[in-house]
């Protein structure tokens, strides 16, 4: 299990209600940016925008903690996000009118939906809120469709400083049966805490990837074989349980 320390919890609890065992080794790490005062600029300006739009569950919790400390959230400035951890880290912040997709995990589910259409965004102000970096095709495709688009970098992402003795020691001991990862950038960092040698002990054990685009960095760094599995800890679970059943 290779997700920020801390966000693991409940997918180590479903492997091991089904008998199996997990061990968690964070290859990204996640933490507050070191100029808060993004957020005051921002809050600001917050009632001029039409949308804003979550990446991810660490963009909902690291915005509103720095926005709502300063104000309270227009309302009617409608919020949108992808995926169910999203949407659930949203209710929890009593957000229960969510504009996201039924099914898919990503930008291009988003854009599919008739609230993101060129009819409704355009002239529309839109703010993302994510980490540092990460992906443009939502913001450039909505730029294409005529809204206007500001990222708000609420958090950051960096490659953790653990010992790659804590993967490695158990591979050799033939104590894992399988890697899951669940992002591109984690995959990199991988490949960067464990190094060549770690990379060579590693390829050949299973590796389960939550979508395309993480099997297809996988494949590129060398892991494998690669089982790309449905979005979410259900899909990981799922085809886990149907692997190893």
């Amino acid at each position: 299990m290779t997700r920020p320390a801390g966000q693991s919890g409940s997918l180590c609890r479903a492997i091991e209600a089904q008998g199996g065992r997990a061990l968690c080794f964070p290859v990204l790490a996640v933490g507050p940016v070191a100029d808060q005062s993004v957020f005051g600029a921002v809050a600001e300006r917050l009632d001029a925008f039409d949308l804003a739009f979550f990446v991810s569950p660490n963009a909902v919790n690291f915005a509103l903690d720095g926005l709502l400390a300063l104000r309270d959230w227009p309302p009617r400035l409608r919020v949108a996000t992808v995926g169910k951890g999203s949407e659930r880290a949203l209710a929890a912040r009593g957000f229960d009118d969510v504009i996201a997709p039924l099914a898919g995990f990503d930008s291009e589910a988003v854009l599919d939906l008739p609230a993101f259409s060129a009819e409704t965004v355009r002239g529309r102000k839109v703010l993302v809120l994510r980490g540092d970096g990460g992906r443009d095709l939502l913001g450039e495709t909505l730029i294409e469709r005529g809204a206007t688009v500001e990222y708000l970098a609420c958090y950051r992402r960096f490659c953790p400083d653990i010992d790659s003795a804590l993967l490695l020691d158990p591979v050799r001991r033939g104590e894992i049966d399988a890697l899951l990862l669940t992002s591109t950038e984690g995959a990199r960092n991988l490949a960067a805490m464990v190094g060549a040698e770690g990379m060579d002990l590693l390829s050949g054990l299973p590796v389960f990837a939550s979508h395309p685009r993480i099997a297809a960095q996988c494949r590129e760094l060398g892991l494998g074989p690669v089982i790309e599995t449905d979005a979410g800890d259900e899909g990981l679970l799922r085809a886990l349980v149907q692997h190893f059943g």
